[in-house]
């Protein structure tokens, strides 16, 4: 089974390019983060013709979360149990389903914005309702994974200049220690291969040449359970869907799996 997560930063915007990339990597499941559309506006038909069913968790023109799979959609879940608001809104940042027998989580961790606003707390409420809910099938028997745009780089190793980042969101300690809660709960962390320079990344700026240039971050994580972690054969970043016109700023992470039968 090949599985990825892909913020594409607004559906409607890559959705050609999207369709096309679902049929030239051979995806079976795709978690996907800012869709930046409605339920109604999601294209459901589009990708069905492809093959794919979907399911979506989406209120508007901003966040929204989906997955899409060709292997069945199962038990679905739209948002976080437990989970805070922001500013009296629940906002669509968690869709859960089973697919092919993997259950699969695909979230869009809030950015958090500045150290000393309240979206950085809202992160960290967040990050903790988010282990709360994934702990029992964390621990449990069945492949299970938290696919997403985590908007936290895990180590300084996974941004390009630690020192540009300084004081700034992404990479505080407090964001690292709830990526480590998170694996505390019994997830691993499925570093992909890079398919050009020496590191993952998986987020480049529009800004400043930031991907010819590869200053990039390593955000969007694949956090497996055990039954999850061992059926991995592969994991990459496909940079090239990152190139050219119309691209979003982050490339997906695809990850095989060999499921027993």
């Amino acid at each position: 089974m090949r599985i990825a997560t892909f913020n594409v930063n607004s559906i409607t915007a890559r959705l050609p390019r999207l369709l096309a990339w679902l049929e030239s990597s051979g995806t079976d499941v795709v978690c996907v983060q800012e869709t930046k559309c409605s339920e109604a506006q999601f294209p459901h038909e589009q990708l069905r013709e492809l093959g794919y069913e979907s399911a979506v968790n989406a209120t508007g023109r901003w966040n929204g979360v989906a997955l899409i799979s060709k292997v069945g959609l199962e038990d679905v879940v739209k948002g976080l149990p437990g989970g805070p608001a922001y500013e009296g809104v629940e906002e669509p940042r968690a869709i859960s389903a089973t697919c092919g027998g993997v259950r699969l989580w695909s979230v869009y961790v809030p950015n958090g914005r500045e150290v000393e606003h309240d979206h950085y707390g809202y992160k960290l409420d967040w990050f903790r309702a988010l282990t709360t809910a994934v702990a029992e099938d964390a621990a449990g028997p069945r492949p299970f994974a938290v696919l997403g745009d985590f908007n936290v780089a895990p180590t300084d190793e996974d941004v390009y200049d630690p020192a540009v980042f300084a004081g700034l969101t992404h990479v505080t300690p407090a964001e690292r220690a709830a990526l480590e809660a998170l694996r505390g709960a019994g997830l691993s962390d499925v570093v992909p291969r890079p398919l050009k320079y020496d590191r993952p990344y998986t987020y480049w700026d529009y800004r400043q040449l930031a991907f010819p240039k590869n200053r990039g971050m390593r955000i969007d994580l694949v956090y497996g359970n055990e039954p999850f972690a061992k059926a991995v054969t592969d994991a990459y970043v496909d940079r090239e869907e990152r190139k050219g016109k119309g691209a979003s700023d982050h490339a997906p992470v695809v990850v095989d799996l060999a499921l027993d039968a």
